[in-house]
């Protein structure tokens, strides 16, 4: 049994900050929307929203890992998060990191939901079930569904409600991109590790659909949103500076041209295609948060 004490830079990696812009971006670029609408936005309690969905995503980071160790999802052989399988951590400082988490995100929801109106409740209970029932959703073929919700449409609606004290439903078009090339993470780690996944006797999305499928599933995920943000500025729900956002389309291209490769049998060509993808997501709604925010200016 482990009982040392573990050092900060080891409880960082237990949940994978590096993860985080996941969560948070949507955020970020919904209030960004707003400010370009010209909403009267309350700053406090939309980086308090800022910073609990990022511990609702810590709580499920470890929540996740903690069941895909106990299902043998991740393994010596498996690309997986390490803070397990390599004995860093035992499953029971895992599974009590993500209980505080929860706790602690479960209490910064109340303190919003007091602040702003019962809308939030229901908002925060669906982001909850989405964080809890994550592992089994994901190992019966629902996981992608579930990220959608979680760190999409859930996020951007409710962070219109807190930071506006109104639900402005046209932050569903900032979500949708956003949380197509969020879902093309989990989609790419999924596809990578279907030959484990199995062993471990579960399915998933990728598992289900197949392996050129999957691939064409990727290549939408990853550059629809182009589309999508070019036709919506074109037609005036977005400011054209948000075709700013085309700088990224090389990248995605590239990654969609990786995830075609793996078509040969050759898993190991997609090893970090999950990073690569998450990187995407960083640079895409980067862009776009400053494209909504210049145009503000001009």
């Amino acid at each position: 049994m482990n009982n040392r004490k573990h050092t900060f830079g080891e409880w960082m990696i237990a949940v994978r900050p590096w993860s985080f812009p996941a969560s948070a971006m949507p955020v970020i670029t919904a209030t960004a929307y707003l400010f370009w609408k010209g909403a009267e936005i309350d700053w406090l309690l939309a980086i308090w929203a800022l910073v609990n969905i990022v511990i609702f995503h810590a709580a499920g980071n470890t929540w996740s890992d903690y069941f895909d160790f106990r299902k043998k999802v991740d393994a010596d052989d498996t690309f997986g998060a390490k803070t397990l399988t390599t004995g860093m951590f035992t499953e029971k400082e895992i599974f009590r990191l993500s209980l505080i988490l929860t706790i602690i995100a479960a209490a910064g929801g109340v303190g919003l939901l007091l602040m702003t109106g019962l809308p939030l409740l229901w908002i925060g209970l669906g982001g909850m079930f989405c964080t809890l029932l994550y592992p089994f959703l994901k190992f019966n073929a629902l996981g992608d569904l579930v990220i959608l919700m979680a760190y999409a449409f859930l996020p951007t609606i409710g962070t219109s409600f807190v930071a506006t004290g109104a639900i402005e439903w046209s932050v569903l078009l900032i979500a949708l991109p956003l949380g197509l090339i969020t879902d093309g993470i989990l989609h790419s780690n999924n596809t990578r590790d279907t030959h484990t996944d199995k062993r471990a006797g579960i399915k998933t999305m990728a598992m289900a659909l197949g392996a050129k499928a999957s691939a064409l599933l990727y290549g939408f995920e990853v550059l629809f949103p182009f589309v999508w943000v070019g036709v919506l500025s074109i037609i005036g729900f977005f400011p054209l500076t948000t075709i700013i956002i085309f700088l990224t389309l090389v990248v995605a291209i590239g990654c969609a041209q990786t995830m075609m490769k793996s078509l040969n049998g050759d898993l190991r060509i997609i090893a970090d295609l999950d990073v690569r993808t998450a990187n995407l997501q960083l640079m895409f709604s980067a862009l776009f948060t400053i494209a909504l925010i210049a145009a503000k200016f001009i």
